[in-house]
């Protein structure tokens, strides 16, 4: 009984120190601060290992301003997602021994979760290897996670570890635009991608709840220059003002379409669809102006674009009606939106890459298993190599599949997530 009180207790008091110097911490001491509470409960050595924006590498938080190069001098600075055991725990988020070191010391590899967004990996070296220490792990990667996420937001460092390339103003904007690409309850997972992640410009995607309504959208503001992004940024700033006040959907549209039209006189608009989900119900609702129709998958198997009469772009004020879709949900369905970039990217011979190409990727992966956002993840990659890496228009996708009206069973919701026990 005492040794059990004894491990309780540094697991515990690694987590509480750790909880009250975070408070007045800023992100370069995270390193040394997790290392200092953390060898209290008989992790020797921490290390923490951050995404970069592409979810390309894991790249190693040091301390120390984080531009590129300064942790060049640690063997391990930059890890691949792709074929290594740290990015296999990143894409799958599993907790990961790794016995290939010294048999008497080797690392585990516990992945960073901000709920059920993928933030990066710790790399642990315990002084046993016991269920207890398993569980510490965990319980460090999660507060170490909450850490990250609260300031990540003003933190220059930060941005500059994720960032493996400058990235252009509009894309600046956006990416402080959206919400986490990954959210997931009991009812639905939510998953979204958006390339090209440096170069982007009128793209944006949102999501939110509100009681048992989740809402969906998503943008394609004309042109590919800063302009473009002030013009998503307007509509969607637009879109959450309104909904916040309980306008209806076809409100809502109307909405952005006058703060555009004040604002540019007709030479800006952007295409989009706006859409609420009634997790009780699963009766979708949506409005298209001008955008591609949402797609559902059901039952992993077959596909069907959701028809209704588009209106006109939002911000060209052409007049024509507007009007209010419905289509009754099965549990399990996944509502697709996307922008163009993501079908009409060319490859070889100037051929689309195209919504066939695009749906059955997306079925084929969850057939595999996948979680949701590392299928999102690859989908891009193979977008970008279908274009040679480098593409003509934005691309961006959001999934979001209903799992059913109950927010408290969370187990479907983990299994899509990709959350596994340690």
């Amino acid at each position: 009984m005492p040794a059990m009180e004894d491990r309780n207790r540094d697991g515990r008091g690694m987590l509480e120190g750790l909880l009250a110097a975070s408070h007045l911490m800023p992100l370069e001491l995270l390193p040394a601060r997790v290392t200092e509470h953390a060898a209290t409960a008989g992790l020797n050595e921490v290390l923490i290992y951050i995404a970069d924006v592409q979810r390309h590498a894991l790249r190693l938080l040091t301390g120390r301003g984080e531009d590129a190069g300064q942790a060049a001098d640690h063997e391990e600075a930059e890890l691949k997602i792709e074929g290594t055991l740290p990015g296999r725990s990143y894409q799958y988020v599993e907790v990961l021994a790794d016995r290939s070191t010294d048999a008497r010391e080797h690392h585990w590899w516990v992945p960073l979760l901000d709920g059920t967004e993928r933030i990066g990996v710790l790399r642990v070296t315990p002084a046993a290897d016991t269920a207890h220490v398993r569980q510490d792990m965990v319980a460090l990667a999660s507060l170490v996670a909450l850490i990250l996420v609260s300031k990540r937001g003003h933190s220059d460092s930060y941005a500059r570890l994720t960032r493996t390339e400058p990235m252009n103003i509009a894309a600046e904007m956006q990416w402080h635009l959206m919400p986490p690409r990954t959210y997931a309850d009991g009812r639905v997972v939510i998953s979204a991608a958006m390339e090209p992640a440096y170069r982007i410009s009128g793209d944006a995607f949102d999501y939110a709840t509100a009681g048992p309504v989740v809402h969906l959208s998503i943008f394609d503001a004309m042109g590919h220059d800063t302009a473009a992004g002030l013009t998503a940024n307007l509509a969607m700033a637009t879109c959450r003002n309104s909904r916040r006040q309980n306008a209806g959907l076809m409100e809502i549209t109307e909405q952005i379409e006058q703060a555009l039209l004040e604002q540019y006189k007709q030479t800006r608009y952007t295409t989009g669809v706006v859409a609420d989900l009634d997790t009780r119900t699963g009766i979708l609702t949506w409005v298209n102006r001008g955008h591609h129709p949402p797609v559902i998958i059901r039952g992993g198997r077959w596909t069907s674009e959701l028809r209704c009469q588009p209106a006109h772009p939002m911000g060209t004020g052409l007049g024509l009606e507007t009007i209010l879709c419905r289509e009754q949900l099965e549990p399990g369905d996944r509502i697709v939106l996307y922008t163009d970039g993501i079908t009409e990217a060319r490859g070889p011979g100037d051929a689309e890459f195209g919504l066939r190409r695009f749906i059955d990727f997306l079925i084929r992966h969850n057939a595999d298993g996948l979680p949701v956002p590392e299928t999102l993840r690859r989908l891009v990659r193979a977008v970008l190599e279908y274009h040679k890496g480098q593409l003509d228009d934005d691309a961006t996708v959001l999934v979001c599949e209903w799992i059913g009206p109950d927010p408290g069973d969370t187990t479907e919701a983990k299994n899509q997530a990709g959350l596994t026990s340690p």
